[in-house]
């Protein structure tokens, strides 16, 4: 088990940036693929990105390709997403969640941070 906490939301004018952070606690951040998904109001939950366990495999919706990109900092138990030329549309709450493998299942979630796009 992880816990996981987001920080960096906030609001942010069209074609800005905006670099988001998760802290995992524990002694096994390693081990865990993490990944990056967003929500919108009246919308799905939808995949963002991922990155494996040892950070050399990342993945991204086709949606995001190219503006954001995934990190991970496994000596300090972080994760990164940072955002760059951001449309309206990128509005969500962003949760990274930690699995066992790039493609399975997430076993833990953080609560969340808000983005705020403006036009």
């Amino acid at each position: 088990q992880v816990q996981l906490v987001e920080s960096g939301g906030g609001l942010v004018q069209a074609v800005g940036s905006l670099k988001l952070s998760c802290a995992a606690s524990g002694r096994t951040f390693s081990s865990y693929a993490m990944g990056w998904f967003r929500q919108a109001p009246g919308k799905v939950r939808e995949f963002v990105s991922a990155i494996s366990a040892g950070g050399r495999t990342t993945t991204y919706a086709d949606s995001v390709k190219g503006r954001f990109t995934i990190s991970r900092d496994n000596t300090l138990n972080m994760v990164y997403l940072q955002m760059n030329s951001l449309k309206h549309e990128d509005t969500a709450v962003y949760r990274c969640a930690a699995g066992t493998m790039l493609g399975g299942a997430y076993s833990s979630w953080g609560q969340g941070t808000q983005v705020t796009v403006s036009s």
